[in-house]
C-alpha cells in the first residue's frame, strides 16, 4: 500500500526585519524657550491688566544658579570632571524643556482665549454671553488662566537661565542641547552576511 504524500504547507518566506530607526527629535534650545516665552514688557502688562503678582525674573534665575552651584560643590571628589559635566548636562536640560513645555502649554491656553473671546462678538452664540450675576464668563476665565500660565511660563524660562549659567560657571563651557550620536551604518560584511543569510530563505 502506497503512502500518499502529505500536503506541505504553503511556504512562508521571512525576509529580514530592518531595525527601526528612531524618529529624529528636534533638540530644544534655549533660544527656542524665548521665541514661546512672554518677554519682560508683556509679563509687566499682564501683570497690570489682571492684577496678578509679579514674576521676580532676575531672582528666580540667580536663586537658581546658586543652588545648582551649591549642589555641584557639594559632590566634591564624588565625581570626576567628565561625570560631573554629563550630569549637569541633563540637569540643565531639564530645566530648559520644563520652560519649553510651559511656553507651549501657555500659547494653547492663548489661543484658547483669543478664540472665545472673538466667539463673543457674535451676538447669536448663548453660549458665550454672561454667566449669572456674580461669575466670571467662560471666556473671562480662558484669559485670565492664559495670563497666569504666560507668567508661570515666563518664570521658568528665568530658571532655565539660571541653570545654563550654572552650567557655563561649572564646566567653562556653554550649553547646548544634547544629541544622540548617529547609529553607524552598517558595514559592508554585515550588510553581505545579510543577503546570504535571506537566500536561504528564498522560495
Amino acid at each position: 500500500m502506497t503512502r500518499k504524500p502529505t500536503q506541505k504547507n504553503a511556504k512562508t518566506t521571512t525576509k529580514p526585519v530592518p531595525l527601526r530607526s528612531r524618529p529624529d527629535r528636534k533638540s530644544i534650545t534655549f533660544g527656542m524657550v524665548a521665541q514661546l516665552t512672554p518677554h519682560q514688557g508683556l509679563a509687566d502688562n499682564l501683570v497690570r491688566t489682571f492684577g496678578l503678582d509679579p514674576v521676580d525674573y532676575d531672582g528666580i534665575r540667580d536663586a537658581t544658579k546658586e543652588h545648582i552651584a551649591r549642589a555641584a560643590e557639594a559632590f566634591g571628589t564624588a565625581l570626576n570632571e567628565k561625570a560631573l559635566q554629563i550630569h549637569m548636562q541633563r540637569i540643565t536640560g531639564a530645566f530648559v524643556s520644563s520652560a519649553f513645555g510651559a511656553a507651549q502649554f501657555y500659547g494653547n491656553k492663548k489661543s484658547a482665549a483669543m478664540e472665545l473671546t472673538s466667539k463673543l462678538l457674535n451676538d447669536d452664540r448663548d453660549e458665550d454671553r454672561d454667566g449669572p450675576l456674580g461669575f466670571e464668563s467662560k471666556a473671562e476665565r480662558a484669559r485670565l488662566f492664559a495670563a497666569e500660565m504666560a507668567l508661570q511660563s515666563f518664570a521658568l524660562m528665568a530658571a532655565a537661565e539660571g541653570a545654563i549659567t550654572a552650567y557655563a560657571d561649572i564646566t567653562g563651557e556653554n550649553w547646548k542641547p544634547y544629541e544622540a550620536p548617529a547609529a553607524p551604518a552598517a558595514s559592508v560584511a554585515r550588510k553581505s552576511a545579510a543577503v546570504e543569510m535571506a537566500a536561504f530563505q528564498a522560495a
